[in-house]
């Protein structure tokens, strides 16, 4: 006898953090306590190359992207900052720019003032900052540079990177355990300790506390849940999630997601990278929808209406509505620039393109707006559903710009709405 399925929801719930504020001119982004989770990411360009550079900043903060970290290596990468700022301003792309340091930072931001103002954020690597007693020093330095100019600071460690004598140091007292545990928890809880006491240290220069934001980064799925589960229960800084060398392509994708929906469902994540290795040829702005999807997917925020289509069989031997789907995807998101202007609530809106008759009506009422194609042997006719009711029913060769055409007349009039109200 089958017994009675016992459903259960999860009841998300945000943990509660401090909250920071970047700010750049008359642009605040806070991050952590109430605010929405952040998307950030990270140019690849030569920093040196200031138009490069802004070109790239401003189509990641065009394609969403509210933050965008840039590498600062050099001195040459450190007097080229404020240009960058500047080209970003005469385009009025407010985007705050994150530094980010490893291994001379504290000399760069003291060498160059224009850069240390122009920044927004500084990024700090513990592992990275110095080796022996330097260590220490050019940490400070870098912490009071930031409470110099009321910058806010993320330590972040990395796996790649780990202060080589805080894990030693713990392997040494895991030894001496009755019990050692195994090398990989004293790795976990190294990068944890890192991160802790390097937050203390800025807290006793005299960085405020809601200035600071943490990363643990590994590039191993069930480590960086592990690592992040225990570090939620150890502070209350916001936290900044990503999977370090997520990798390309699938693979970059599906760990990302893999990691990070599981640390995002349990409340766990205040800004959020999807580190991937960009594919030849392939726009660096993926990496900012990818993670825009893993937030919309799990309605955590909304960015731009998404698109419900079906993945074919034998009965759309046709292409068609594949084609359709993807022409439809990015018309709405080209559109999203204008619509977010003029029709609020416009991103929660969800469209359906299906293949054919067995869920193609259903899902296309179930959306907002949805259109049901014909599959193979099917009548060459496409109905159109809008709030759950048949609208319209297109034919011939101009489906698509038919369809284009109804979807912005819908969100012309029924997100116009919500502007005047």
């Amino acid at each position: 006898m089958m017994s009675n399925l016992n459903l259960q929801f999860i009841n998300y719930q945000r943990r509660k953090t401090q909250q920071a504020t970047v700010k750049y001119g008359p642009n605040l982004i806070t991050i952590g306590g109430d605010a929405p989770i952040r998307v950030q990411s990270m140019t690849n360009t030569d920093t040196v190359d200031v138009i490069g550079t802004a070109i790239q900043v401003r189509e990641l903060a065009k394609a969403g992207s509210e933050l965008v970290r840039i590498t600062v290596n050099t001195p040459e990468a450190a007097a080229a900052v404020p240009y960058i700022r500047e080209q970003l301003d005469k385009v009025d792309c407010d985007v705050p720019l994150i530094g980010d340091f490893h291994y001379n930072g504290h000399t760069l931001l003291k060498d160059y003032p224009d850069c240390a103002k122009a920044l927004s954020k500084y990024r700090i690597n513990p592992g990275n900052v110095g080796q022996g007693a330097k260590r220490d020093v050019q940490f400070s330095q870098m912490i009071e540079l930031a409470c110099q100019y009321d910058k806010p600071v993320r330590i972040g460690v990395n796996w790649g990177s780990l202060d080589q004598d805080l894990l030693a140091h713990l392997m040494d007292q895991n030894a001496l355990l009755a019990n050692p545990k195994e090398a990989r928890e004293v790795m976990v809880e190294a990068l944890i300790q890192s991160a802790l006491q390097s937050a203390e240290k800025a807290i006793e220069i005299g960085l405020p506390s809601h200035q600071i934001i943490l990363s643990c980064k590994v590039s191993a799925v069930q480590d960086l849940i592990a690592v992040y589960r225990d570090l939620a229960t150890r502070c209350d800084f916001p936290l900044h999630l990503g999977l370090t060398e997520a990798g390309i392509g699938s693979k970059g994708i599906v760990g990302s997601t893999a990691a990070l929906a599981v640390l995002l469902q349990e409340g766990i994540g205040d800004t959020i990278r999807i580190s991937l290795t960009p594919e030849p040829g392939a726009p660096r702005e993926n990496e900012v929808i990818v993670a825009q999807e893993i937030l919309q997917t799990m309605d955590l925020r909304h960015f731009t209406p998404m698109v419900i289509a079906c993945p074919g069989c034998g009965r759309t031997t046709s292409t068609f509505f594949q084609s359709l789907a993807s022409q439809i995807q990015t018309y709405l998101r080209h559109q999203m620039p204008i619509w977010k202007e003029h029709y609020p609530g416009v991103e929660s809106m969800s469209v359906a393109v299906m293949g054919c008759i067995v869920n193609g009506p259903g899902e296309s009422k179930h959306a907002d707006i949805g259109i049901s194609l014909p599959g193979t042997g099917e009548s060459p006719a496409a109905p159109v559903f809008v709030d759950g009711q048949k609208f319209k029913t297109l034919r011939g060769d101009h489906i698509v710009a038919e369809f284009e055409q109804i979807v912005q007349e819908y969100v012309a009039r029924r997100y116009a709405k919500a502007s005047t109200s």
